[in-house]
């Protein structure tokens, strides 16, 4: 009897899509710009077509994509559209994945450079969950061609109504008109495996149902959520989805999130070796600064693969694309091997985020950013972290340990992470902090309309598709025709700076603050790598807003002062058995007449840690301080002594 009952709702599903097919034919493709509204009139003809609630198609197609419809392309998990409707096979087959780096992720001079294989790719033709299946699905639902659902907003949209409607019949649920009746739907949507993720991903949407939403998507469509805000939606529906319960127990994760332990292997192997982290004490031993951001250069199933490998590094917590479940592998006491900076290691957590640097349409899903918020959030609340981008890090900017070691470093997240929405989600947007004579910039390019030329996404110089950005360049004069800054870290025979997508020379970050040296019409000079560096901020569509703060600059009768990529004691600080570690400048200097913003004050510090065993392992905290500096595109320590400290006033 059941058989057949579902035999009929999947014909009159592929009936009332072609229906639908006629209809889909006048709307626009995802990369529509008329602003005409069209998008919120297909999310209203797909709610009244497949019985959904409008406000739970607008809450989902939210959590999942922003409304954004990224022209067709793949997110990280394989989604495409507005609904983000997976379809990872055909995402696989047309990826192509660029290497980024060559650094140590232990960053230790103190034992031999660790150099791991790379992470293995999922072959275009592995077996995959169902959760990154569904547009497949939506096709046989809808009857719309998959390439259609692909790439063409309404229909994507029918897709997504059709799959809510689908997963509300199988949990026996009438096609109410009442959106708190939705929620194991919503749930199943969101192609968790198990019950806390996904009543975490369901929460979320009813989170936005709840407070409203509106925004112009990337066609240029405005699309709006009105607010419901009394809305108490019925989750004892979640037990009735079938999903597993996965525990959490033996994880630090905010209860917001779902989070499971998936520990990395604290192993001993060879001879004298073992991996693939240090144990430690923190924050007793040591405290806790900065949280690193990254991207996992693979996928999901392939990443959790490595890090429980004795031989491979090691991170904190990987969060998943599709839904942003949290796997964590690393307590917060124990220092995971992942920025390529000992220093930074020894006082950071470290995040990988299910994604790609070098393809600008592999986008990371909304789910994905909000989970990464609260946890940073937690984290941040945990070990006394400012929510700022001198503490908040990307892998990008962690600073070469010595002079050699730069040209190698990686640069992920990259320029397509967005730190502007990040932040907003953090609670800390960058708004402006003071007028023009405050001295200081902070860096903030409206992501969408940001978009400057890359190459090196493929193959050649082909330029990389268009897309927003969170950089601005950077210019020896200002004009755009000049030359670009250069970085003789990056190339210590001076060689021009590119506009490769992992050339991070020339570029400033969202989030980032410099001190103005200069303005001149539409471009503002900020110090930079030792430089007068230019980029365009003009008045109407500025890429930059005024902050104040402090600033640091040599000490009256210094021509320079040398600058550190890690703040390590000095030598006297050293006990008996401890090897000494040398503290040598980068290959720049700060100059006489130059200023640079203060993120931190910190003391010099070495965590010695180099046997399996922890009876050896020592902190070494010295008597001189050092401040952390906006540098360059990383971050940089100078020794306090070294410099004056002033407020950043012009």
């Amino acid at each position: 009897m059941r058989g057949r009952a579902r035999a009929r709702t999947a014909a009159g599903a592929v009936a009332c899509g072609a229906l639908l097919l006629p209809l889909l034919g006048a709307a626009p493709s995802a990369g529509a710009t008329d602003g005409s509204g069209r998008l919120q009139q297909a999310f209203a003809s797909a709610a009244a077509r497949y019985h959904v609630p409008l406000s739970v198609l607008l809450g989902v197609s939210y959590l999942q994509s922003r409304w954004d419809g990224h022209e067709g392309a793949a997110s990280v998990s394989g989604g495409y559209g507005p609904m983000h409707l997976t379809d990872a096979h055909t995402a696989l087959a047309r990826a192509e994945h660029h290497g980024q780096g060559t650094e140590d992720p232990r960053g230790d001079s103190a034992r031999p450079a660790l150099h791991p294989a790379a992470p293995a790719r999922v072959p275009a033709d592995a077996e995959l969950p169902d959760r990154l299946k569904t547009l497949p699905r939506a096709a046989g639902l809808t009857g719309i061609p998959a390439e259609r659902l692909r790439g063409d907003a309404a229909a994507n949209v029918a897709g997504g109504a059709a799959l809510l409607a689908a997963a509300q019949r199988r949990l026996g649920e009438p096609l109410s008109t009442d959106p708190a009746h939705w929620y194991g739907a919503v749930a199943r949507f969101s192609g968790a495996d198990d019950s806390a993720t996904a009543a975490a991903y369901a929460d979320d949407v009813y989170d936005v149902i709840r407070s409203g939403e509106r925004r112009t998507t990337d066609a240029g469509q405005r699309v709006v959520l009105t607010a419901t805000p009394r809305l108490t939606p019925d989750r004892a529906q979640l037990g009735r989805t079938g999903l597993e319960h996965v525990s959490s127990a033996g994880t630090e994760c905010p209860a917001s999130v779902s989070c499971e332990w998936v520990p990395a292997p604290y192993q001993q192997f060879g001879t004298d070796d073992y991996g693939n982290h240090d144990l430690g004490d923190r924050p007793a031993s040591e405290r806790v600064r900065y949280i690193v951001i990254h991207d996992t250069e693979g996928r999901w199933d392939g990443v959790l693969n490595l890090v429980q490998d004795p031989t491979y590094v090691s991170w904190n917590y990987t969060l998943r694309s599709t839904d942003g479940l949290i796997a964590q592998h690393v307590k917060g006491k124990d220092v995971a091997w992942h920025a390529g900076n000992w220093y930074v290691n020894a006082t950071s957590v470290g995040l990988e985020h299910e994604g790609f640097l070098a393809e600008p349409d592999a986008w990371y899903t909304e789910a994905m950013y909000r989970s990464s918020a609260r946890l940073v959030k937690y984290l941040a609340g945990k070990y006394g972290i400012p929510l700022d981008r001198q503490h908040i890090l990307g892998h990008d900017t962690v600073p070469g340990p010595t002079g050699g070691s730069v040209p190698g470093m990686h640069t992920d997240p990259g320029p397509y992470w967005d730190w502007r929405h990040y932040f907003e989600l953090l609670g800390r947007p960058f708004e402006p902090t003071a007028g023009r004579n405050g001295g200081l910039v902070t860096i903030r390019p409206d992501y969408t309309e940001n978009q400057p030329r890359y190459t090196g996404c493929t193959t050649g110089d082909q330029p990389c598709a268009a897309h927003g950005s969170n950089e601005v360049r950077l210019y020896s004069q200002p004009d755009t025709s000049s030359p670009l800054i250069k970085d003789i870290g990056l190339r210590p025979g001076g060689g021009d700076s590119t506009i490769d997508v992992n050339d991070v020379a020339s570029r400033a970050e969202t989030g980032q603050q410099y001190a103005v040296a200069d303005r001149r019409g539409d471009w503002t000079a900020i110090w930079y790598l030792g430089q007068k560096a230019w980029f365009l901020n003009p008045a109407k569509q500025a890429t930059a807003v005024n902050a104040a703060g402090w600033v640091v600059t040599p000490k009256a009768g210094a021509d320079s002062v040398p600058v550190y990529g890690r703040a390590y004691p000095e030598k006297e600080a050293y006990p008996a058995g401890v090897p000494v570690q040398s503290v040598t400048p980068l290959p720049y200097k700060l100059l006489a007449g130059q200023r640079y913003v203060i993120g931190d004050a910190v003391p010099g510090e070495y965590l010695y840690s180099v046997t399996f065993t922890t009876d050896s392992h020592r902190v070494v905290v010295g008597k001189d301080m050092y401040y952390e500096i906006q540098f360059g595109h990383r971050v940089a320590f100078v020794r306090a002594a070294d410099v004056s400290v002033r407020p950043s006033g012009l």
